[in-house]
């Protein structure tokens, strides 16, 4: 009688599988194999290949293969997005923050308190995007000008006798000569340094950097509040090495000469003095 066999017997008995050339019935390989091993052999390539699949799926097929990769994506860039309007609305409301505290230095409407609520400003922001700045520059420009320049009265008792501003000593933003001296009847606010050429420029005492921007008739501009209500210039710069809102001390480097802007015909600095809102002659109080 025959014995009926078992699933154990089924998966362990062994085959042998031949390779015969078919032509002349030579053997060519031989493979001896089970059951038991073959399943085995199957699920692995099966595994294999599933995990490989997930792997893809997941990853570099995802935008294809994942509905929810669309959705992910599009919640990640609004996310992004808002984030940044976030960051450019609190950039111009300083700015604009910035630009009134300024307007009112200029026309000699400040404060000492204004002034120390200027410097907190400036300590707490963070480094100036001058694109941005680049972007409000036209609008404001040409009233900027005017009123720091253009509708300010020159005042005749400023001199070197004034005890405030003779109680700071200033360094020489740039060494060289001086080709057009301060003259108020032609509204040249400042004075002309020709010196030689990428030679860097200082500042003359310490201050908090106001502008470090580019303009259509000034070139690169820096301009500095010190203490005692006094503001420097320093125009046609080749290149800015500050930012608005930085601290500068006495003799640092600022800014390197050059011949940038409308308002130029050679390379030089053109250098101004503003205290409480008006003009005063560089070369009462700096030597060049």
């Amino acid at each position: 009688m025959k014995s009926k066999k078992t699933l154990s017997d089924w998966l362990s008995n062994r085959y042998l599988l031949i390779l015969r050339n078919e032509e002349n019935f030579a053997e060519r390989t031989t493979i001896s194999f089970t059951y038991a091993k073959l399943v085995v052999f199957l699920v692995s390539i099966f595994l294999i290949v599933l995990l490989i699949s997930l792997y893809l799926v997941t990853t570099i097929l995802s935008a294809w293969l994942d509905p929810r990769h669309a959705e992910v994506e599009a919640n990640r860039q609004l996310i992004e997005l808002s984030l940044t309007v976030d960051s450019l609305a609190l950039e111009v409301d300083r700015k604009e923050e910035f630009i009134k505290l300024f307007k009112r230095l200029s026309s000699g409407e400040v404060a000492h308190d204004t002034l120390s609520e200027l410097k907190a400003s400036a300590e707490i922001r963070s480094v100036e995007k001058e694109e941005l700045l680049l972007e409000d520059l036209p609008a404001v420009d040409s009233a900027l000008r005017s009123e720091f320049e253009g509708s300010l009265l020159y005042d005749k008792s400023l001199s070197s006798s004034n005890s405030e501003l003779q109680e700071i000593f200033f360094f020489s933003p740039i060494s060289g000569m001086v080709s057009a001296p301060f003259d108020t009847k032609i509204e040249h606010y400042g004075a002309d340094i020709v010196s030689k050429p990428n030679e860097p420029v200082k500042a003359v005492a310490d201050g908090t950097v106001l502008l470090s921007v580019w303009t259509q008739k000034e070139g690169y501009v820096v301009a500095i509040q010190h203490r005692t209500d006094l503001v420097s210039v320093y125009k046609h710069n080749s290149a800015l090495l500050r930012k608005a809102g930085e601290f500068v001390r006495a003799g640092e480097v600022v800014s390197i000469i050059g011949n940038t802007g409308e308002l130029t015909s050679g390379p030089h600095l053109h250098f101004e003095l503003w205290y409480n809102g008006n003009p005063i002659d560089p070369e009462e109080f700096v030597s060049f």
